[in-house]
């Protein structure tokens, strides 16, 4: 059965001994597009820290996703134990960090309400203490480190503009997650500011990959295939004759046979 990873995002989260917190976010990896993480945000039970779930303490979802929450094998304690967030970040806040660690900012990425909304205080890039060359070749050096990375954050590429082959165009709206084994299998495109009637939906291995600094998701298609797709509409499930239609409209085929990816 297939969910939305947007709708996934705010709902609370039970442990076997009681309710704690909420999703915050969803962590996937986009070699595999698989699901690595739950962030959990404890609320004020933990005030300030979130912690990662992976999808293997995580009950099914007919019994968690439908209901009023989601439903963990976990205690309280045991999930008080669990990793939090800055153990494991996605490929967005390390780059943020590292950026900050470089320009000598402070850790603004932890809040982004802490200078208005803005990422970098009034006043402060007229500040920057000069690098030495040495300094500049280790940023680099890990810069591109980071861009090996393949933790995403689900919440941070929610918004993204598409960046079809010739052009760009609409923005990313949601992901839609194969339950039964924590898989990505569709990106869903709102249109809506360039075309009236919704969104259009595509396979998630179109996606190339996604541009940290520019906020864009680059798709292997072109900008009017997008234009004429048929409409998605969340309201509908997408069942199996409406996969096939998706793939002989774009003339692309399905791969059934694709390698198994590790789970967790």
């Amino acid at each position: 059965m297939l969910r939305s990873v947007k709708d996934l995002i705010g709902y609370p989260i039970e442990t076997v001994d009681g309710r704690i917190g909420k999703v915050k976010d969803a962590l996937f990896d986009d070699r595999y597009w698989r699901l690595r993480y739950m962030v959990a945000d404890t609320g004020t039970w933990l005030p300030g820290k979130k912690v990662l779930l992976t999808p293997y303490h995580l009950k099914k979802l007919e019994t968690g996703w439908i209901g009023n929450g989601i439903k963990t094998d976990l205690t309280k304690d045991q999930l008080e134990g669990s990793p939090e967030l800055k153990t494991d970040a996605p490929v967005c806040m390390q780059y943020e960090e590292e950026y900050a660690k470089y320009y000598d900012l402070p850790s603004y990425w932890m809040d982004p309400y802490l200078f208005g909304g803005s990422t970098v205080p009034p006043g402060m890039a007229a500040e920057v203490t000069p690098k030495s060359e040495a300094d500049r070749q280790a940023h680099e050096f890990r810069m591109r480190q980071i861009e090996g990375k393949h933790l995403r954050s689900a919440h941070e590429i929610l918004g993204y503009d598409i960046e079809a082959n010739d052009d760009s165009f609409g923005h990313v709206e949601d992901f839609i997650i194969e339950e039964e084994n924590w898989r990505l299998q569709y990106l869903v495109i709102d249109t809506t500011n360039w075309l009236p009637g919704g969104s259009s939906l595509i396979d998630i291995g179109w996606v190339e990959g996604f541009d940290w600094r520019n906020k864009t998701a680059k798709v292997d298609l072109l900008r009017k295939q997008i234009e004429m797709a048929p409409r998605f509409d969340p309201f509908d499930p997408v069942n199996v004759d409406k996969h096939q239609k998706l793939y002989d409209y774009y003339g692309k085929p399905r791969d059934y046979d694709a390698p198994a990816a590790p789970m967790f």
